[in-house]
C-alpha cells in the first residue's frame, strides 16, 4: 500500500503542504487533521504535483476543507495537480469551483 508523505512549509500568507503518494482512505488520517486545523487559521496550498491517487474519501476531505475555509474567509488552493489528481478533481465536477493554481505567487 502506498503511503502519503506530508511536508509543511510556511509562506507569507499561507501554509503549503507538499504531498507525495496517495490520498486515500488508508492514508488520510494525519492529512485530514492537519488540513482541517490549518484551514481554520488561514489560507492553505496543497501541492498535488506528486500525488499518485486521490479516492472519494480524499476528495471529500479536500471539499470539506474548501467549504470550511470559505466559511471562515480563508482559501484552499490546489497547486499543480498531477494528472491523477486532475482526473479525481474533474470527476467531482468541482474543477471550476476549486482554486487551482500553477504557482504560489497566485495566492492572494
Amino acid at each position: 500500500m502506498e503511503q502519503l508523505t506530508i511536508t509543511e512549509k510556511s509562506g507569507a500568507n499561507y501554509v503549503l503542504y507538499e504531498l507525495k503518494g496517495a490520498i486515500i482512505a488508508y492514508t488520510i488520517g494525519e492529512f485530514q487533521q492537519k488540513l482541517y486545523d490549518e484551514i481554520g487559521r488561514g489560507n492553505v496550498v496543497l501541492d498535488l504535483s506528486q500525488v499518485s491517487e486521490i479516492d472519494y474519501s480524499g476528495m471529500g476531505t479536500i471539499m470539506a476543507a474548501f467549504n470550511d475555509g470559505e466559511d471562515k474567509g480563508h482559501t484552499l488552493y490546489l497547486l499543480s495537480p498531477s494528472p491523477e489528481s486532475r482526473d479525481a478533481i474533474e470527476a467531482t465536477g468541482f474543477s471550476n469551483v476549486l482554486h487551482i493554481i500553477s504557482s504560489v505567487t497566485e495566492v492572494l
